[in-house]
Order: C-alpha cells, then sequence, then structure tokens
C-alpha cells in the first residue's frame, strides 16, 4: 500500500519561500512518476508540477514556471517542490500524488492513483 505524507505548508508573505516535502512509502519510490497538485478554497484542483521515474524531466504549470522546482531523492524516497516568489494566488491545500503506470511526468489527474492528505499554503499580501 503506498502511502504519501506532504509536510513543509506554513504561513509565508507575499515574495517569500517554503519548500515542500512528499514522503513515500510501501513500493519502490524510483518506479513512479510523480507529482504535485494544489486545490484553492472554492476552485477545483489544478496541477502544478510533476516529475519523471528519474527525475530528469519535468513539467510544470504555467502559472508556477520560472518560480517553483519540483525535484526527487530516490535514495530517500522523498520529492519535493520548492517555492520561491511566492504570490496570494498560490494560496491552497498542496497534495502529492503517484502515477504508476507513467514514466514521464504528467498532467493529468487522473493518471495518479495514490495522493496524500495535503499540506496548506497561505501567502499573505
Amino acid at each position: 500500500q503506498v502511502q504519501l505524507v506532504e509536510s513543509g505548508g506554513g504561513l509565508v508573505q507575499a515574495g517569500g519561500s517554503l519548500r515542500l516535502s512528499c514522503a513515500f512509502s510501501g513500493r519502490t519510490f524510483s518506479m513512479y512518476a510523480l507529482g504535485w497538485f494544489r486545490q484553492a478554497p472554492g476552485k477545483e484542483r489544478e496541477f502544478v508540477a510533476a516529475i519523471s521515474r528519474s527525475g530528469g524531466s519535468t513539467v510544470y504549470a504555467d502559472s508556477v514556471k520560472g518560480r517553483f522546482t519540483i525535484s526527487r531523492d530516490n535514495t530517500k524516497n522523498t520529492m519535493y517542490l520548492q517555492m520561491n516568489s511566492l504570490k496570494p494566488e498560490d494560496t491552497a491545500v498542496y497534495s502529492c500524488a503517484v502515477a504508476p503506470l507513467r514514466i514521464v511526468p504528467t498532467t493529468r489527474a487522473g493518471d495518479y492513483d495514490y495522493w496524500g492528505q495535503g499540506t496548506q499554503v497561505t501567502v499573505s499580501s
């Protein structure tokens, strides 16, 4: 059974930075493409970033490109999301997810079978 636990969320001022972590357990971490999604109050869940099994390929939503960096450490079974130059519109619950059948990164929520509980990120203006 795959388990994902996010951490690193919090309250930050606009322009600040946060680093989210996603701890993975239950299967072989390096076999899965991974992604980050977010959901703001009253809005639908949206794709943020995704990374391939090896970490050599990444894809980002246009809204975060150039500000966020996704990475993974296959020796620590952990994925990260470095978020810089945060904006109030980045406020949301951020969740990590696993795409078991994908090798390359995918933006489609339907490709992800396992999800974490999420961590709250609040950016004040």
